[in-house]
């Protein structure tokens, strides 16, 4: 995969359990655990993660 720019959510104050986006990359969203920069990287495609993220914000996944 070539260099991306990460993103953390301003959410992700909580710990340090959070992951992070690259939303740079044409039709796909990688996501990676910010405590592991070098680690494995998950790559969704760019409409399924706009789903999970509306699903996050409409409550459909409960609250932890």
């Amino acid at each position: 995969m070539t260099p991306v720019s990460w993103r953390k959510s301003s959410y992700s104050d909580n710990g340090g359990e959070c992951v992070e986006v690259a939303p740079d990359v044409p039709g796909l969203v990688p996501v990676r655990d910010s405590k592991d920069p070098s680690g494995s990287v998950l790559v969704f495609p760019a409409a399924a993660w706009g789903a999970f993220v509306a699903g996050l914000q409409a409550g459909e996944f409960g609250t932890v």
